[in-house]
């Protein structure tokens, strides 16, 4: 499944992270920040509309990513 589906509150963990063209610099930039396999990741908040954008938290730390940012994290539900 993909980051941007998870529910709030649910724990999971990241398998991949996809480019979406040769080179993508955003994909990247999601490694570059700790969004690597075998990290444990949450949802922590949504946006008010649509859901844009999430508040997601890998260890101590948060990111906001637009919900197609979060797309491009494939991710499995934690035991």
């Amino acid at each position: 499944m993909r980051l941007s589906e998870l529910s709030r509150g649910v724990s999971a963990v990241i398998l991949t992270v996809d480019d979406v063209a040769q080179s993508d610099p955003i994909a990247g930039r999601l490694r570059d920040l700790g969004f690597v396999a075998g990290e444990a990741v949450r949802v922590v908040a949504n946006g008010p509309f649509g859901g844009d954008p999430m508040l997601i938290q890998i260890g101590f730390t948060q990111f906001a990513l637009r919900r197609a940012e979060a797309a491009r994290v494939r991710v499995e539900h934690s035991a």
